[in-house]
């Protein structure tokens, strides 16, 4: 059996739907343990990709449950690297400032934390937005991450 580090690609295709979020986690768990992450950081990516796929379900699908997410993750070199990809609304999160967390909590917000989330939780976030064709999040970890 050996070699994990030839992992090809594996994918996921779900409709944009919240109940679809619990087989995109056991999705990332699945992977991220078989290629010997440990659980925090299995919990970590989870986090991160089930935060980038509620973004796409409540914005860019916001009333088109039927939208595709495809989730591509592939493990090279020692990183794991999710892709997410959905063919919704378009956004820049650059426009999103990073929030004062302690202001946050003591307004107790709910919500609006995803792409700072997935900054914190991931050594890796990059947006890929083609208006009007498809919307890309490419979220890393390496295997020696510290986080």
């Amino acid at each position: 059996m050996g070699n994990k580090s030839k992992i090809k690609e594996k994918k996921l295709i779900v409709k944009g739907k919240t109940e679809n979020l619990a087989r995109i986690r056991t999705f990332i768990q699945s992977i991220a343990s078989s290629v010997g992450f440990a659980q925090e950081s299995i919990d970590n990516m989870i986090l991160a990709v089930d935060e980038a796929c509620t973004n796409i379900i409540k914005h860019a699908y916001k009333s088109y449950p039927e939208g595709e997410i495809i989730i591509k993750v592939k493990y090279e070199a020692k990183k794991l690297v999710i892709t997410i990809i959905d063919y919704g609304k378009s956004f820049a999160p650059d426009s999103i400032p990073e929030p004062d967390i302690q202001e946050y909590y003591r307004q107790h917000k709910v919500g609006g934390l995803g792409i700072y989330l997935m900054r914190t939780l991931m050594d890796e976030v990059e947006y890929i937005s083609i208006p009007g064709k498809y919307n890309q999040v490419l979220l890393s970890k390496s295997l020696t991450s510290t986080r």
